[in-house]
């Protein structure tokens, strides 16, 4: 396993991380440990999670039978060497249905950092999210609030979650302006099939020193090849009910060419697409989602693979979906 810094900050993280986003959820704690517990051995140090996840998101459990996620990773690390650890959670949604239990207020920020770090059974946090951007609530207030977290030692580091690039640089701006601790880090989905990053986000770190912290490498399972031959029984794609002609026409397009030039690198389709979304040096880790521990083995293998130019220039031509700017 190869580890990046976050940006132009002293910490260190596995280029491939673990997502939590299911666990608690359709995941159960016991297979969630296991699939935890591979990612340690492979040498993951960073697992993210949410105050969210497990409790809101798409599952075939039923409400009452989920588990928050937060709960299942909280058992999971008393196992280990916190200090070895790199572990975030998020705040914004809603978690109740009262008025000021989401969002990014002094209150909610307050309340949840305690429930997170009680599920985690932890002391701090090594990253804290705002997980979407708040209209409502002053951006000084968020920014001055997790600052202070952070001077408690709550929180290591923060940063945003899906956040459009232009409120990233004005909140980067007022933090210097307030003498608060700026956001450390970005959290964007970055894949194959969906490049807003490139537009000026990848810019807007490297000016910055953010370390970018993607998700959905594998853009929900599509860039693996397991969907060639169908939906297989308890997919994702199955679970969540997604659009499965648009599946079978980006494979047709896409996937075949692109699985050619992973035969001729001898690796799979899930490395090719894994070392294609770390070729940034901007981009700190990618976190994979795994229901197997197989699963982390195989996505762990991409760390490290390197991909040259003319490869490069072969799967632009494959992909034909570069996003255009309106400067030169």
């Amino acid at each position: 396993m190869k580890y990046r810094n976050l940006g132009k900050h002293g910490l260190k993280l596995s280029e491939i991380s673990i997502g939590t986003m299911h666990h608690g959820s359709y995941l159960s704690k016991e297979k969630s440990h296991k699939v935890l517990a591979e990612a340690i051995n492979q040498g993951i140090n960073f697992i993210d999670c949410a105050n969210r996840y497990g409790i809101y998101d798409a599952s075939n459990l039923p409400v009452e039978e989920r588990t928050r996620a937060e709960i299942v990773l909280g058992e999971f690390i008393q196992d280990y060497d916190r200090a070895d650890l790199v572990i975030s959670s998020k705040v914004f949604y809603q978690m109740r249905d009262t008025p000021n239990s989401g969002g990014l207020s002094r209150k909610h920020i307050r309340e949840e950092i305690r429930d997170t770090l009680k599920y985690l059974q932890t002391d701090y946090l090594d990253l804290y999210f705002c997980h979407r951007p708040h209209r409502e609530t002053p951006l000084k207030e968020t920014i001055l609030t997790i600052s202070n977290l952070i001077d408690e030692g709550y929180v290591n580091y923060w940063g945003t979650s899906w956040w459009p690039p232009v409120l990233v640089e004005r909140t980067i701006a007022l933090a210097k302006e307030l003498g608060a601790h700026p956001p450390a880090a970005e959290q964007p989905p970055y894949s194959m099939r969906g490049r807003f990053i490139e537009v000026d986000l990848l810019e807007l770190a490297k000016y910055h020193g953010l370390g970018l912290t993607t998700f959905e490498a594998l853009a929900s399972g599509f860039l693996t090849g397991k969907y060639l031959e169908g939906v297989p029984k308890g997919s994702r794609m199955e679970i969540q009910n997604f659009d499965r002609e648009d599946i079978y026409a980006v494979y047709k397009k896409i996937c075949g060419p692109l699985m050619e030039i992973a035969e001729e690198l001898e690796i799979s389709l899930n490395h090719l697409a894994i070392a294609w979304a770390l070729r940034h040096p901007e981009v700190t880790t990618t976190i994979m989602g795994a229901t197997k521990p197989k699963q982390v083995i195989s996505n762990v293998e991409a760390s490290g693979i390197e991909l040259k130019e003319d490869t490069l220039e072969r799967i632009e031509e494959i992909l034909d979906n570069k996003p255009k700017t309106n400067f030169r």
